[in-house]
């Protein structure tokens, strides 16, 4: 018997842990299918963390989770290189404007709009012939999304939680309308409640609860590659606003002091990509992402790809690119899900709102009843063009 089950050992059950045994709640047990976590999408994230967002529930939510991961008793690896988004149309620009005055209101600081001159200066190397301008965030950047994990969860255990590895959930249990316990590979597990956090794979476990959980897994694809010179000093992440093309330089995660100062990650959002829970990095995409380098950089374009090194992970996507926060009508069952790529860099703010709807009945620190999933039976999604 448990109080609480967390389903899903990556960034986000860990932080849900964190922040539960935070408050002093010890009875806590996470469950992980695998024989170590990092082994799904956490591991598999490009560690990009920014509060260049449209809605304001995620500027607050980034806000809220880059103040954590400044502060935080454990090593994050956030570096405040910045995140750069370039326009080539004057569309673009307007966007970038309005984002820029609604992110600086909500309290944001280091929000610039800047000219194509501008972006030349901090991306030397960049074709700028057909950039308009673009936005830079000083306070965004990138952490390191194995560090975060295993910085909640060594924390969420020292409190007292337990995590079980080579434990797969296979069904929820219910009981006069609540959670009973769970169904596992290891058997049952009965508990007071259950925190669903597997992100791509969470909509078949919702359904044994007969709840329908718009969440739909895509692959995304990360092309790894070394330039023929030296990355230029403190590269962003640049992200074409347009095609959603972006690259930033290679870290490995496991050991960041093997990444080299020619290791360049990029990629885009395929458009083609169907939904599927392929995590198989198909090598026809590198074609399709070296045309985007050949229009915006020589230096990308004539980089060597490092095959070994390349990846493939999933997305867990919402109709409206935005998580699912909260509970259901199922007593007890509560989700963090549908992140839509914002899952590490949101993982904090996500794990604090859970620990405080479970215990608390709703999240004071931040309101996020906007996240419920009844939002989308009552027609209220929220729209995010920056998805990327």
């Amino acid at each position: 018997m448990a109080k609480i089950v967390i389903i899903g050992g990556g960034v986000i059950g860990a932080s849900v842990a964190y922040h539960i045994t935070e408050r002093g709640v010890s009875d806590v047990v996470i469950l992980e299918r695998d024989s170590e976590q990092g082994k799904g999408s956490t591991g598999k994230a490009t560690g990009g963390i920014r509060s260049q967002f449209e809605t304001d529930i995620n500027i607050r939510m980034s806000l809220h989770s880059l103040e954590f991961l400044k502060n935080c008793e454990f090593q994050t690896g956030y570096d405040p290189r910045g995140y750069l988004f370039y326009a080539t149309t004057e569309e673009q620009m307007d966007y970038l404007h309005l984002n820029s005055a609604k992110q600086a209101s909500i309290g944001v600081n280091g929000i610039s709009v800047i000219d194509a001159k501008e972006v030349a200066k901090i991306v030397p190397g960049l074709n700028c012939d057909d950039i308009l301008g673009g936005s830079f965030g000083a306070t965004d950047g990138f952490i390191n999304p194995l560090a975060v994990m295993r910085g909640f969860t060594e924390r969420a255990v020292s409190k007292g939680a337990e995590i079980r590895f080579d434990t797969q959930a296979t069904a929820f249990l219910t009981e006069g309308g609540k959670i009973s316990g769970v169904e596992t590979n290891q058997g049952t597990l009965e508990c007071d409640a259950a925190v669903l956090c597997t992100g791509a794979w969470a909509k078949q476990l919702a359904a044994t609860a007969d709840i329908d959980l718009p969440v739909e897994p895509q692959r995304r694809q990360i092309v790894w590659a070394r330039t023929l010179l030296p990355l230029p000093a403190k590269l962003p992440m640049v992200i074409d606003i347009g095609s959603g093309f972006h690259f930033r330089p290679g870290v490995d995660f496991n050991d960041p002091s093997q990444s080299g100062d020619r290791d360049v990650l990029f990629a885009y959002p395929d458009p083609d990509e169907p939904n599927s829970l392929n995590t198989d990095f198909d090598v026809s995409f590198i074609e399709k992402v070296y045309e985007k380098a050949r229009e915006r950089a020589p230096f990308l374009f004539n980089s060597e790809v490092i095959r070994e090194k390349c990846r493939a992970g999933l997305y867990e996507n919402t109709p409206d690119h935005h998580p699912i926060l909260g509970g259901c009508e199922v007593g007890g069952l509560y989700f963090a899900n549908g992140f839509s790529g914002h899952g590490v860099m949101h993982s904090p703010a996500a794990g604090r709102a859970l620990s405080e709807i479970i215990l608390d009945g709703r999240a004071s620190f931040l309101d996020v009843s906007i996240l419920g999933l009844d939002r989308f039976a009552k027609g209220k999604m929220l729209h995010e063009t920056a998805f990327i």
